[in-house]
């Protein structure tokens, strides 16, 4: 192994520096190798001076970092590109294009750093005969074949700080206070927030609601003599029978933007007689520095994906299983996408608390 190079794409997460880091150095200190960054995740790879050799200088001091040094894309699908001709906007597929960069470079591994979307790119780039090896980075814990993801940690501790602030000024003024997090169609992150800052209503994709369900318990806490309440709600929790809510229509790159049923939520619950107020976190989950826990998990990371090349691995991603990080088939673990288990004991221990999920448990 003499050259390999190192992307991330998706949406930012923290410790993708702390990645980028470890794979710098391990490569150098332990294989000799050269090492690339492409700039802004796939399409580094074929616009102009989207690949830059990165060496020991070039991670000094990115550890602590948010964010990523190389840049990310949400729309870098090399398979489906938006662009401009003869100026009609249309899709076209330049994985070719890609690829042929890829080999151009003479490059012995990929390391792609991403989320479920980024790492299915990277896997039907293995099945055109790319040597990819994946990391598994969002903020909302969803990638399967491995029990966490970096970036989890710190949106979660955010979102747990954040439920500790809105407690105090929701029992100064008796309200009821609606933190609407992140989390598509996983609710890990306003789940593990919710039990530990202690909401007393959490809202997640995987358990539709009920309206009345959560009017319900936040009129027996006041019977109980709590004059407020606190309700995590995921950005896809949806009600009963109806949709999630978007405040942005997508396209043929962009999935729709998720946004505002916490306010629907506090809305109701309004109308019904309680004072309520909502905050939505919104993209402070992704920034700023990691905790040492998605460091080290990052850093972990990072090493292994460079050894997982070194052992020709191709066609993998890393894993953490049982506190040892070891590999998984790209393909296995996209097979099903990751959720919150319904019958696990997150949910037992929530519900033997008494917080309610809004459904015909509460």
């Amino acid at each position: 192994m003499k050259r390999i190079a190192v992307l991330t794409g998706g949406g930012d997460a923290p410790g993708l520096n702390a990645v980028i880091r470890a794979v710098v150095k391990t490569a150098i200190n332990e294989y000799h190798c050269e090492v690339f960054g492409i700039r802004d995740g796939y399409d580094g790879f074929i616009t102009p001076g989207g690949v830059v050799p990165l060496d020991l200088a070039a991670v000094r001091g990115i550890l602590p970092r948010g964010g990523t040094i190389l840049g990310t894309a949400n729309r870098g699908n090399p398979f489906a590109r938006k662009v401009i001709r003869d100026g009609q906007e249309m899709i076209v597929d330049v994985s070719n294009d890609v690829i042929a960069a890829i080999f151009s470079l003479h490059l012995d591994a990929v390391i792609v750093i991403g989320g479920d979307g980024t790492l299915r790119i990277a896997q039907e780039l293995y099945q055109k005969g790319v040597p990819v090896i994946g990391v598994p980075k969002t903020i909302d814990n969803d990638v399967g074949g491995t029990e966490v993801t970096f970036g989890f940690d710190t949106a979660l501790t955010i979102a747990t700080e954040a439920l500790d602030r809105l407690h105090t000024t929701a029992e100064a003024h008796h309200r009821v206070m609606v933190l609407e997090l992140m989390g598509r169609d996983a609710g890990f992150i306003a789940l593990h927030a919710g039990v530990a800052g202690g909401a007393d209503v959490i809202l997640i994709p995987e358990i539709p609601f009920r309206y009345e369900a959560v009017l319900r318990k936040v009129r027996q806490r006041v019977e109980r003599g709590s004059n407020f309440s606190l309700i995590a709600v995921s950005e896809g929790a949806k009600p009963l029978g109806g949709t999630q809510v978007f405040r942005q229509p997508g396209d043929a790159i962009y999935v729709p933007r998720l946004g505002g049923i916490g306010q629907q939520v506090a809305e109701y619950i309004q109308s019904q007689g309680f004072e309520s107020r909502v905050t939505v976190l919104g993209h402070i989950q992704r920034g700023g520095t990691p905790t040492a826990f998605d460091r080290w998990l990052a850093t972990r990371y990072g090493a292994a994906a460079v050894r997982a090349a070194a052992a020709g691995e191709f066609g993998s991603m890393v894993a953490l299983q049982n506190a040892q990080v070891i590999t998984v088939p790209l393909a296995e673990a996209l097979a099903v996408p990751k959720r919150v288990d319904l019958q696990g004991d997150a949910i037992r221990t929530a519900r033997g608390l008494g917080i309610s999920f809004g459904d015909d448990w509460s």
